[in-house]
């Protein structure tokens, strides 16, 4: 009798919602009022069975877009952000709930306790901020993104069907997008100079989408492998899939996917040569001696544009051209907003200047003589490069800890590839580490971890190589006398 009362109340408050939002969406003409049905019938997916809702949930990243008010000084992208909201919500409440549900192999795994290491260090960077409103937002954001894509999978993926499940899950409305911008782009004749107008609000810019596309390219490299003895017509839908991933990344013309697709390949090769260890050691190092050539006697200064001849090219031919002479707007600007953060870190180097802070700091420390056409920067933009981002407004703990991080990924994927007996995970760990691979070289010429698509291909596969982790010990045991590597 209960049951039937509820259930009664359900379906006229079900109803009763959907009436009235189509009275008022006649009466206004706002589209956004149709969606109130459409988020009741989540949340009572989130009550019913929150794991359903949570593989929705990672549907809707890759397709969802975002929306401006105010003037375009507010924005929040739809629908993913405020499902993010509910996740970071959720996962506060289960653990509350059950603190174990967090098991001791996940507190104790090294990935994990330099994450964790990295978000105490950001709270301790906005306590310390110079602009503490801007700050407090951005350690939102980041736990959420740390609760949706680094916590939760670990309740999420738990056998092979889930890893398959979420490939699928965020292939399907990326590919979508793909095609989508890729059609948009050939209205204009995939001009170089008008890439930013095909993104069609589904991506920031054209480095976040090229960032995206390309981090998700080595699952598919590795879906190849994967997919022997289904057939010829799987292996044919995914060649095609792998060629439209391959057009979207060649018609965004952004060089960092390209480079960060290649670099991925070796970190592979190497991965299974054993050799994966000396990658991170050797890229440090030719950083420092970089660094030890440029900056005694302000030797960089020689390498200053020509204002006049900096400028951005219409064709992509005459952008690579640039590059390599130095007469390349964005990466002369890039050095530009380098040599600053630079120079700020001599001046709050511990705590940084706090998150969000970089732009209302930095050109004071800017030298003039690396000013290109760009420099006023009306869209906010910062470092283009997340060390450096790290640096400035986190301090050099925080920029250690990220460097820190990517070595121990490559190390841990590496011990874990030989360790396993299992293809299947041995391939997929090969194929997560290639992806973080590809996102730590896209990083290194911008700062998109903080972004929810690019958040969602980094802490994803993180959490995953944690949990391959233990599946190795579970495999161990259930082989007892197996060596290890």
């Amino acid at each position: 009798m209960i049951a039937a009362i509820k259930n009664n109340l359900f379906n006229f408050a079900s109803f009763a919602l959907l009436f009235a939002s189509v009275i008022l969406f006649t009466y206004t003409g706002n589209y956004f009022i149709l969606l109130a049905p459409v988020a009741y019938l989540y949340f009572v997916l989130v009550g019913v069975n929150w794991q359903l809702a949570y593989w929705v949930f990672l549907f809707t990243i890759p397709a969802s877009i975002q929306i401006n008010f105010s003037n375009d000084t507010m924005a929040i992208t739809l629908p993913d952000e405020p499902l993010m909201w509910i996740f970071l919500l959720l996962s506060v409440l289960v653990f509350a709930r059950n603190p174990s549900s967090l098991p001791k192999w996940w507190w104790e795994d090294k990935l994990n306790f330099i994450v964790v290491l990295q978000f105490i260090w950001t709270i301790v960077a906005v306590i310390f901020s110079k602009m503490m409103f801007f700050s407090f937002k951005f350690l939102l954001a980041k736990s959420w993104l740390l609760a949706c894509f680094f916590v939760m999978p670990v309740w999420i993926f738990r056998e092979k069907k889930d890893f398959i499940k979420g490939f699928y899950v965020l292939l399907v409305p990326m590919l979508i997008t793909i095609i989508v911008i890729l059609i948009h782009h050939s209205m204009l004749h995939f001009s170089f100079d008008k890439v930013q107008k095909s993104m069609s609000g589904l991506y920031y810019n054209h480095v976040d989408y090229s960032t995206v596309i390309s981090m998700f390219f080595p699952l598919l490299l590795i879906a190849w492998p994967l997919s022997r003895g289904k057939g010829f017509f799987v292996k044919f839908v995914l060649s095609i899939v792998i060629l439209i991933f391959i057009a979207g990344i060649i018609f965004s013309y952004a060089r960092a996917a390209v480079i960060g697709i290649g670099f991925a390949v070796v970190v592979g090769l190497a991965i299974r040569m054993r050799l994966v260890n000396f990658i991170m050691p050797a890229f440090y190092g030719m950083i420092i001696l970089l660094f030890c050539y440029m900056v005694p006697n302000n030797k960089y200064i020689e390498f200053r544009p020509d204002y006049n001849k900096t400028y951005m090219h219409k064709n992509f031919t005459d952008h690579l051209i640039a590059t390599f002479r130095g007469k390349d707007m964005s990466s002369m600007e890039r050095l530009y907003r380098w040599i600053a953060a630079v120079r700020m870190s001599n001046d709050r180097p511990i705590t940084g200047y706090g998150p969000r802070a970089f732009y209302y700091y930095y050109k004071p420390y800017a030298v003039t003589a690396f000013q290109t056409y760009v420099s006023r920067n009306p869209e906010h933009s910062t470092t283009h490069n997340y060390f450096l981002y790290m640096l400035v407004e986190q301090g050099w703990p925080a920029m250690l800890l990220y460097a820190l991080l990517i070595v121990v990924i490559f190390a841990k994927a590496q011990k874990m590839y030989h360790r396993f007996k299992d293809r299947f995970y041995r391939i997929v760990t090969i194929g997560l580490t290639m992806t973080l691979a590809v996102g730590f070289i896209n990083n290194f010429f911008s700062e998109l971890i903080e972004t929810h698509k690019v958040a969602a291909l980094f802490y994803i596969p993180l959490a995953m190589l944690i949990i391959l982790d233990k599946k190795i010990k579970d495999e161990q045991e259930l082989a007892p006398g197996t060596p290890l590597a």
